[in-house]
């Protein structure tokens, strides 16, 4: 398809939808109208968590940490695996085992003891800063749209872009039982797999984001489909048209956001990152409707001349 000259660059960068979330990350770093205000209404609980973390790492770390190599140790652990084992019984802190052909700096049993602790912290840390985080991440995504030079009157109404549409559920009881049936799909997963797959050194951070892939992208996408007043089937629609777009975006922010600590100042930056994208798509949705109007006024044209 021929786009226009301004069209160029955002259609160069729709093609790669994680370029979105690297972009996320250096606005927040780099520009001052964004990390600012973050920073201003996190500061105090970022503190107050910290200390109480860094305290209750110092006080439990022992503990956990001889639960951690019970549980790697015993044969009914999902641990269980020789290599897991293996790599927990080295006699020292520092590993001189290998994962994967990749030498570990720790063994596991310091691995997986850092990785709970610094889940615990993340946890400590989310509720100190609570709402103000969730306000910090709204502010993020209207500081980008407003840096951008956009009001609320660039976000139109949805404009279907394909000519042959997808299959997606359009009655109300399907979309009910599906819905409720993947909210227990979500809490399976959550508590049988995830949980247990993030403890695993790098294969289990690839797999956890790759399960939560779909629903992240959605989450972050929900500001854009709200100002654009989209009903539950055009959005079920757009991102059924752009699933692959959605899973690569939300695989690359959810790698980012399960990271233990560091994975809150992503959820910031990831808001910014998805506000990016949704400008480029509007973008899009703009060309579109020209696109039909124009169609509409030539069968207009063909009609009065046919009379």
């Amino acid at each position: 398809m021929d786009v226009p000259a301004n069209l160029q660059h955002a259609t160069l960068r729709l093609s790669f939808p994680p370029s979105y979330v690297i972009v996320g990350v250096y606005r927040l770093f780099t520009d001052k109208s964004l990390y600012r205000p973050a920073w201003d209404k996190c500061k105090h609980g970022v503190r107050r968590g910290a200390i109480v973390g860094l305290i209750w790492a110092c006080v439990t770390y022992d503990v956990q940490k001889r639960l951690v190599r019970v549980l790697l140790n015993h044969p009914s652990s999902i641990f269980y695996p020789k290599y897991m084992v293996r790599l927990s019984q080295t006699a020292s802190e520092l590993s001189e085992e290998t994962y994967m052909g990749i030498r570990l700096p720790l063994n596991m049993t310091t691995y997986v003891t850092a990785i709970v602790i610094g889940t615990q912290i993340t946890a400590i840390l989310t509720f100190f800063l609570s709402r103000n985080i969730r306000i910090a991440r709204k502010r993020a995504w209207d500081q980008t749209v407003a840096s951008r030079g956009k009001g609320s009157d660039f976000w139109q109404p949805y404009v279907e872009e394909w000519q042959v549409l997808p299959l997606v559920e359009q009655d109300l009881p399907s979309r009910v039982f599906n819905k409720f049936g993947l909210w227990i799909i979500g809490v399976v997963l959550k508590k049988a797999i995830i949980i247990p797959l993030s403890l695993y050194p790098f294969v289990g951070t690839v797999a956890v984001a790759a399960l939560k892939c779909m629903e992240t992208a959605q989450y972050l996408h929900r500001p854009y489909f709200k100002a654009k007043k989209m009903t539950p089937h055009e959005i079920a629609l757009f991102t059924e048209e752009r699933k692959w777009d959605y899973r690569l975006f939300g695989f690359t922010a959810a790698l980012l956001e399960g990271l233990p600590i560091v994975g809150l100042v992503f959820t910031v930056s990831n808001r910014i990152g998805a506000a990016m994208w949704a400008h480029d798509l509007e973008k899009r949705q703009h060309y579109f409707a020209s696109l039909h109007m124009s169609r509409g006024m030539d069968t207009l044209v063909l009609d009065a001349e046919q009379k």
